[in-house]
């Protein structure tokens, strides 16, 4: 019913203006195609879509979204570069070195975003 549409992530943010110089300067995003004082819209690479929306601070401790590219390392290397702070992670299953974690399918890596947001790049290929 639903594989051949696009999906479009979802984002809560406490201050819109600081959660928009975040995606648009620090991850390159781009100017939204749609902005509003409580919103804004973002269309880019193969039909992807991210909604900001203003809201009160949430509990999310999980990934919310991945950015799926060809080269982590250049990616990781780049964001580095533009101030994002990757999170290191040591748990069972799951070690982080310099940022990126190797897995059985690909390579990830996880920064917050100013909103407290979990955002991950990943390579994964498909198994």
């Amino acid at each position: 019913m639903l594989k051949n549409n696009t999906i479009m992530a979802t984002l809560p943010a406490v201050d819109l203006q600081r959660a928009r110089r975040f995606y648009e300067d620090k991850l390159g995003l781009g100017t939204p195609v749609l902005v509003s004082n409580d919103e804004a819209l973002y269309k880019f690479g193969q039909g992807a879509q991210l909604y900001l929306y203003v809201r009160g601070p949430t509990k999310a401790d999980h990934t919310v979204f991945a950015f799926l590219v060809e080269d982590i390392e250049k990616e990781v290397k780049e964001l580095k570069e533009n101030g994002i702070v990757f999170e290191e992670y040591d748990v069972p299953g799951l070690k982080t070195v310099n940022g990126i974690a190797t897995m059985a399918n690909g390579k990830s890596a996880w920064f917050k975003d100013t909103e407290g947001n979990i955002v991950a790049i990943s390579d994964l290929k498909e198994p």
